[in-house]
């Protein structure tokens, strides 16, 4: 037994109430369980419960064994000597605070039913645990937890945008440009580009966004694609040959330092996603006076972010895929579902992020607007929900299940899930039934 199931049950006092005692046999009314924590220290602080007459409040330890107490060494820690109540599964030992005072234990006695629901979920071999209950699952519930998770995605995506704009000193504009970076690398060469992005800082292509060869030739050179003898065939390539002459001078006068060409990957992608092409896309997204993030902040409609983000490559690449070898002549816009993807994963968090530093909900609502506007994105993950009975319907719907199968389904962090917590208390009377619709 884990002791996250014991924590379960007293959270939502799903024990049997009139068959809890203290070590002395005295009846304990539980008047409060306390506030759940998450960090070190006990695992519920300012719980209030009734014994022999007397209310306690306090703080409330839970483990699976009375003995584990000692085993984690809480018997020496005076962040334990508040312990009014010792909850356990399993009194096979009296324990003490660090003052030497005995802390009274009392066993959780509940019905094998919640047990026998807690394991199959937990140890079921699908990656949804619960797709076969899925579907009985009252709809408000599931909405409001997907509303839940999709903030919660935000929120963890937040974390990483203000640590960029702690290193970039609260540049909106660098910041975007390194979250566009990291996610025009589609998975297959994200961490190249993450790499590209901070050795050619935007400030640096914001200074020559009237010129797309400039630019180019600074990407290019940055991301080491101008290196001699990483692409056979260009020693007739004029193009070729002048990106590098451009770089030589623009590198010199800012010390820019490449990153390695080799790290960049091509094989087992499609020609239209080859890097080359990507960053030639990327080089005119870019070219905007004023900066790209200023344009993003005009624009509200997911129709006006296509304009910004649905973009062509130079002439030179419309007949090429890599450096010196030319190929049919072909369109080679970023598409449809590729610029759905960076609005989904760059466009909007920075956006969320932006409105919430400046304390303004209309930006996050714009944000979110952006995000139940834009079609799901399409994966292995969100077909799995699809099949399970839960198919999404927006960007909205998609980032919150994608969040939910990768940090409560795939960690089985079932307990945690609304989801899982009403499967497990099913069938269960609670002490209030508005907790149904409360995140455990």
């Amino acid at each position: 037994m884990k002791e996250e199931f014991l924590h379960y049950l007293w959270k939502y006092s799903l024990y049997d109430r009139n068959d809890l005692f203290d070590s002395d046999g005295n009846k304990i009314e539980v008047i409060s369980p306390g506030e759940y924590n998450h960090d070190s220290g006990p695992d519920f602080f300012n719980a209030r419960i009734r014994t022999a007459g007397t209310v306690w409040a306090g703080n409330i330890e839970i483990h699976t064994h009375a003995s584990h107490f000692e085993l984690h060494g809480h018997q020496n820690d005076p962040a334990y000597n508040n312990v009014i109540l010792h909850v356990v599964a399993f009194d096979d030992r009296k324990i003490r605070n660090s003052r030497g005072e005995e802390i009274p234990a009392a066993v959780l006695r509940f019905s094998n039913e919640l047990y026998e629901k807690y394991e199959e979920l937990v140890n079921n071999p699908a990656q949804v645990a619960c797709q076969d209950y899925i579907k009985g699952i009252d709809r408000l519930l599931l909405r409001q937890w997907l509303e839940s998770l999709a903030v919660e995605r935000l929120s963890r995506k937040a974390e990483s945008i203000r640590k960029m704009l702690g290193e970039t000193g609260n540049d909106w504009e660098e910041v975007f440009y390194r979250m566009l970076c990291r996610y025009f690398g589609f998975r297959v060469n994200t961490e190249p580009f993450e790499m590209l992005s901070r050795a050619l800082p935007f400030r640096i292509i914001r200074k020559h966004s009237d010129d797309i060869f400039q630019i180019e030739s600074l990407l290019f050179g940055a991301a080491g694609l101008l290196d001699e003898g990483l692409f056979r065939e260009t020693l007739s390539d004029t193009y070729y040959k002048d990106l590098i002459r451009e770089y030589r001078i623009l590198s010199a006068k800012y010390s820019i330092r490449p990153i390695h060409g080799w790290m960049w990957k091509f094989s087992r992608l499609r020609p239209v996603n080859f890097p080359t092409i990507r960053i030639s896309q990327l080089a005119h997204m870019l070219a905007v006076t004023g900066g790209l993030f200023s344009r993003v902040l005009e624009v509200g409609e997911s129709s006006g972010m296509k304009m910004l983000f649905e973009v062509p490559v130079s002439d030179y690449w419309k007949d090429h895929y890599v450096f010196g070898k030319e190929s049919r002549n072909t369109t080679k816009t970023t598409g449809q579902q590729a610029t759905e993807m960076l609005v989904i994963n760059a466009v909007i968090p920075v956006i969320f992020v932006y409105g919430r530093s400046r304390d303004r909900q209309d930006i996050c609502d714009r944000a979110l607007y952006l995000l139940e506007t834009t079609p799901p994105e399409q994966n292995k993950i969100l077909s799995e929900w699809d099949e399970a009975g839960l198919p999404a319907e927006s960007a909205f719907d998609s980032q919150a299940l994608i969040q939910l199968r990768d940090e409560y389904c795939r960690k089985r962090r079932c307990l945690e899930c609304r989801i899982g917590g009403r499967l497990v208390r099913q069938g269960i009377k609670l002490k209030d039934e508005d907790e149904l619709m409360l995140e455990p």
